[in-house]
Formats: structure tokens, C-alpha cells, sequence
């Protein structure tokens, strides 16, 4: 995804599918800003392990996912188990529709490994940061959906699988 399009288009793909998906199966509405995620928060996170060499990540307030959670399954109360499958699940079609748009802009088929679930928040190893996407809902719920890269070396190239 580092040189397959450019960066805007890639955050343009990456922020519809955020802001369709959470409504579709979640019932909330994020909109981007800059309230990100406090204390509380729960992580997400795949590698592309085929077709890119990228990883997404997506962290939340806790309170925010357990109130997804309880939207997607009617429920009023959720356990720390149900969030944690809602959480994995949501990501996962996620990153398939963001998965299906970047080879639709491509050509290039991808295929990521399943989504792992964090208590607070988690910087996969030898990533580095491209951009953050910052949202919040009415309720002030922070989510920040973070696109990093392989890390490179002090002379621009790029370090990992090629």
C-alpha cells in the first residue's frame, strides 16, 4: 500500500471504509477530529502478509467498542469476551472491504492475517507509523485507524519482506 497509490487516495479508501462499516454494523457514526482515544482503550490490529506489506490498526475507547458491541448483538450488556469477538470480527470485515477496495485501485489481490485483539495499546514490531486517521462519535468516543509500514533504515530502504 506504500507505493501502490498514493497517500491521500489510500486515506480516502481507509476513511470510507471506517466511517461505512462502524455505521453498517455497529450503528455509530464516526466523524473525523481530533479526539483521540484516553486511557482506556483497546487495540486491533492485522498484517497484510500477502499482496502489501502494511499493517492496520485500529484503537478505541473501551466504553466506545462495548457500545458497538452491544448495538451489533441488541444486547444491553456485553461480556469482556463478547467485546473482544466483536471487536476481531468488526475489524475483520473491516480490513476485507478495505482489502477488496485496494485491489479494485491496484490489481494487486491482498490478504492479511487474523485480526488480534489488545487490552490498551499495542505498536506492532518493526512499524513505523505512515498516518493516523482520528475520529470520534457523538458521544466523544475516541478511535484513532493507523496505517504503518515496514521501518527503514537510516538511508530510505525500506527493511522486511520484499
Amino acid at each position: 500500500m506504500n507505493t501502490a497509490m498514493t497517500k491521500e487516495e489510500l486515506e480516502r479508501i481507509l476513511d470510507e471504509a471506517v466511517q461505512d462499516v462502524t455505521e453498517c454494523t455497529a450503528g455509530v457514526r464516526l466523524h473525523q477530529g481530533n479526539q483521540s482515544p484516553g486511557e482506556d482503550l483497546c487495540t486491533v490490529q492485522i498484517t497484510f502478509d500477502k499482496g502489501f506489506h502494511t499493517s492496520l490498526t485500529l484503537c478505541a475507547d473501551t466504553g466506545l467498542l462495548y457500545r458497538m458491541a452491544s448495538n451489533s448483538f441488541h444486547e444491553e450488556s456485553v461480556s469482556p469476551e463478547d467485546l473482544e469477538e466483536f471487536s476481531k470480527e468488526y475489524f475483520n470485515v473491516l480490513c476485507g472491504r478495505i482489502a477488496r477496495a485496494m485491489f479494485q485501485a491496484t490489481q494487486i489481490p491482498a490478504h492479511f492475517s487474523p485480526p488480534v485483539f489488545y487490552h490498551g495499546r499495542y505498536e506492532p514490531e518493526g512499524r513505523e507509523i505512515q498516518f493516523i486517521l482520528t475520529y470520534s462519535n457523538e458521544h466523544f468516543g475516541g478511535v484513532q485507524f493507523i496505517h504503518h509500514v515496514p521501518c527503514s533504515d537510516g538511508d530510505g530502504v525500506t527493511s522486511g519482506k520484499e
